[in-house]
């Protein structure tokens, strides 16, 4: 393989890596902490996606306008997917940083079962590209 794609795969791993431990979060009521690991899940698996455009920011915003422009505006993936990473990173800004905003466990579990489908659906668009 090549350097591009040992990025992409290292960058997916880490995904799946905060996903799970979203999951063991979730699973001992952190439910503000789950949030910030299903975030970051969704978030490197964008990193992974655009390692093969050699984009990479010290910002999320950055990645996220980039994401946007190249790959939701382009309707090369679904714009269901650019909904699901607004609101993941609407909701752990708040999260981490609003001294009184409450995180819910359904807020928690829906943040999960969005990075889920998140993960799945770039890995899905990355299968004609990396080999496992």
């Amino acid at each position: 393989m090549d350097r591009i794609s040992d990025l992409a795969n290292y960058r997916l791993q880490k995904a799946k890596e905060d996903l799970q431990a979203a999951k063991l979060l979730f699973e001992q009521d952190h439910f503000a902490q789950s949030i910030n690991r299903s975030y970051y899940a969704i978030f490197h698996s964008v990193r992974a996606l655009l390692a093969f455009d050699k984009f990479d920011s010290r910002k999320h915003s950055g990645i996220i306008s980039f994401f946007d422009k190249e790959y939701i505006k382009n309707e090369k993936l679904a714009k269901q997917l650019s909904k699901i990473l607004h609101s993941a990173e609407e909701i752990r800004i708040n999260s981490d940083y609003d001294d009184f905003f409450i995180t819910t466990k359904e807020d928690s579990e829906k943040q999960i079962n969005n990075a889920i489908i998140f993960i799945n659906e770039i890995e899905k668009y990355l299968s004609n590209f990396l080999e496992n």
